[in-house]
């Protein structure tokens, strides 16, 4: 900055907008921390995991009385996906919030389940599902892979298509469509299934990727598009809905273990509650996102998802899925959804 900055203003300048980032948060207490854990992110500072995962990582200093702090890394600093898992397995990295459709699907292929394409028609049946039976089931396996999950899935948002040549209306238009997707047996499968040309790229690289042609399309819920800036490099966007991703919140349990009993239902708590304030600020994003990003450039279009859904049922990847994800899955998940897929 060109002029002087008091320590109180440095310290609501870094809260306002995490000036350092994965820096220590602001020394209010005489002492440092009994206990700091990292938790990394792999999304943008400016996204709403970030936002509130800050908000939630200061009520937890406060609560504990600077017993515990949580520093929070965004946007892939402590690595890709793929290193800040292994580090959350060996215990490297404390904590990390993580899509069970992509990251911790390599381990654990069930946790994929809540994102088979055109399941899920909205949010009213969604959260109902996962905060309900078929959440706690989900959470059960994550349990027996040895890691500690959270309650409360964070929102990366229902997907929707974009693309440089054409928008999407039917599944035709995606037949031979070069598409960046998430490194998911579960998204290859979709839309290989739909016709188009998968291609799995790190989301780091996605921008580059639509830049130079590597690929003419992604899929990605508005928010990570106005975050990434990918209008910048694309044309259209079909409202499609077709796959709802999340974040679980997950610590390796060594190093959960360590802590207190009260100190676990501290950080337990600020941080489900965050997620669910984070949900809300998702919901609305994905709302008024669209009037900035048709601002910007990108010319929206509904689809109706009945003819995409008929396409993969004619094609056998709701068949394929439910022999991987077994029958007793297969079945809460259509009781969940209210759809029969198959």
């Amino acid at each position: 900055m060109s002029q002087p900055i008091s320590r109180r203003r440095f310290t609501t300048a870094a809260l306002a907008g995490g000036a350092v980032l994965g820096a220590p948060l602001p020394l209010r207490w005489a002492r440092a921390a009994e206990f700091v854990y990292k938790w990394g992110t792999n999304v943008p500072e400016s996204h709403p995991l970030n936002v509130f995962g800050r908000q939630a990582s200061e009520a937890i200093l406060k609560e504990t009385n600077g017993r515990f702090e949580l520093r929070l890394f965004p946007n892939n600093q402590l690595g890709a996906d793929a290193d800040m898992f292994s580090q959350l397995r060996s215990g490297a990295l404390e904590c990390f919030t993580l899509s069970g459709v992509n990251v911790l699907s390599t381990m654990l292929p069930s946790a994929a389940i809540y994102g088979v394409g055109f399941a899920f028609p909205n949010y009213e049946t969604l959260w109902p599902a996962l905060d309900g039976k078929f959440g706690a089931h989900l959470r059960g396996q994550i349990t027996k892979t040895g890691f500690v999950v959270m309650d409360k899935i964070w929102d990366n948002g229902f997907r929707q298509i974009t693309t440089s040549t054409k928008p999407i209306v039917q599944p035709a238009d995606l037949q031979g469509l070069k598409i960046r997707v998430p490194v998911s047996a579960l998204w290859t499968s979709l839309f290989k299934s739909l016709g188009a040309y998968p291609t799995s790229i790190n989301f780091a690289e996605v921008y580059s990727a639509l830049q130079t042609k590597v690929v003419d399309a992604q899929e990605n819920p508005p928010a990570i598009i106005s975050a990434a800036k990918l209008y910048e490099v694309q044309k259209f966007c079909s409202l499609t809905n077709h796959m709802w991703d999340g974040w679980w919140f997950l610590a390796n349990r060594r190093t959960w273990e360590r802590l207190p009993r009260d100190l676990q239902d501290v950080v337990a708590k600020n941080v489900n509650d965050a997620a669910l304030a984070e949900r809300e600020e998702v919901a609305k994003q994905n709302t008024s996102l669209i009037s900035e990003l048709k601002a910007k450039g990108l010319t929206f279009n509904d689809v109706d998802p009945a003819p995409f859904r008929e396409a993969l049922k004619k094609s056998g990847f709701y068949s394929e899925w439910k022999k991987k994800f077994g029958d007793e899955s297969w079945q809460m998940l259509e009781e969940a959804t209210g759809q029969q897929l198959t």
